[in-house]
């Protein structure tokens, strides 16, 4: 997929650089492995609101994505790549030979027409699912599961990818997109290749109207806020607020969250870039 930049017919259009959506091969979803989300507006189930800035948007259906990959030496046909409005990569359906259907993130690369398969012992190409053992020293890989038969829980999202760079006893040091380099078990399943619709980053919205269509609100910065709402609110004139700090009173801005106690510090064998 390619990004076009939109000529300035509208103030909205000025300024925004859309995707092309060519690697796209159809527009309606498979019936079967679609169902219904419902919107909560931030609201919880007392109609409460719980969390700011959400709200509206246009209506979407859930797309049923299979990241467990768990059907084990059944090839599958790659019969479309679709636009999957609830995340930033392509979906691409499956037509398994034994007629089963599914949906799968698409890696770069990936065409229709391709037969793709998952198992221990299948070639490490793009698209297919392996256990970490199995899969070369160097590989590109994603939808990484943290534990066996959890799922792909890593580098899902439109042109994320990690790297299989070395193998130590019974765990696979990955190193992530954020940087860190970690240890996860050498049986989880991870799929070659990297995300597809990797351009969604060069991407520009162009007015604020487009992110209402996506169901976000506009957010309100904490210095034009009153010392009662907001710690940085408040003070004569435009002043500066202070600290970076959020809502509740934390720093912000280079202050660590995570806790030094946490159990899985033990396989993180280099933290992520600052």
């Amino acid at each position: 997929m390619a990004v076009k930049r939109f000529k300035p017919v509208t103030p909205g259009t000025r300024f925004r650089i859309g995707g092309d959506y060519s690697d796209v091969t159809t527009n309606v979803p498979e019936k079967s492995l679609v169902v219904k989300i419902k919107k909560s507006g931030g609201r919880n189930d007392s109609g409460k609101m719980t969390m700011r800035y959400l709200g509206g948007g246009h209506k979407k259906a859930y797309r049923l994505i299979d990241f467990k990959r768990d059907k084990k030496d059944v090839p599958a046909k790659v019969a479309t790549i679709e636009y999957d409005p609830n995340r930033t990569a392509r979906i691409a359906l499956l037509h398994y030979v034994d007629g089963e259907k599914r949906y799968i993130i698409a890696p770069t690369g990936l065409k229709v027409g391709q037969t793709i398969v998952s198992g221990d012992k299948v070639a490490p190409e793009i698209g297919n699912t392996l256990p970490l053992q199995n899969i070369p020293l160097g590989s590109i890989i994603h939808n990484i599961e943290l534990n066996p038969g959890q799922g792909g829980s890593i580098a899902r999202s439109a042109g994320t990818y990690a790297q299989l760079s070395a193998r130590d006893g019974k765990y696979a040091i990955i190193k992530l997109p954020s940087g860190e380099s970690r240890m996860i078990l050498a049986t989880c399943l991870a799929t070659i290749g990297s995300v597809s619709n990797a351009e969604k980053a060069t991407e520009r919205l162009g007015k604020a109207g487009r992110k209402r269509w996506l169901g976000r609100r506009p957010r309100v910065r904490g210095v034009a806020m009153n010392p009662v709402d907001h710690p940085m609110g408040g003070g004569e004139g435009r002043a500066s607020g202070g600290h970076p700090r959020s809502r509740k009173g934390l720093l912000a801005k280079g202050y660590k969250t995570r806790s030094k106690k946490k159990a899985s510090n033990r396989y993180i064998i280099e933290k992520r870039k600052k």
